[in-house]
């Protein structure tokens, strides 16, 4: 479930660089060039922090998780077989 937000905000961030980015002025002087930077930069974080998060989600957690309901069967049977 958690990818899918990730993908969702990834695509989300790309579409507002896509419609921001050719009215942003970078090298205006003053707080308009500041703010063109500041706002850029904060996209890159979260496009960077979504990739990491959507790349190296862990999996072990699933995987134990998947083991302890196995587990968990396997006492239920032999719970009942007595």
């Amino acid at each position: 479930m958690n990818k899918n937000r990730y993908l969702l905000c990834l695509l989300l961030c790309g579409l507002m660089l896509y419609y921001a980015a050719p009215r942003l002025g970078v090298f205006n002087g003053g707080t308009e060039g500041i703010f063109a930077i500041s706002w850029l930069a904060f996209a890159l974080f979260i496009i960077a922090g979504n990739l990491t998060a959507l790349l190296y989600a862990p999996k072990k957690a699933e995987a134990a998780q998947k083991r302890t309901r196995q587990m968990m069967a396997k006492k239920r049977v032999r719970s009942f077989s007595r």
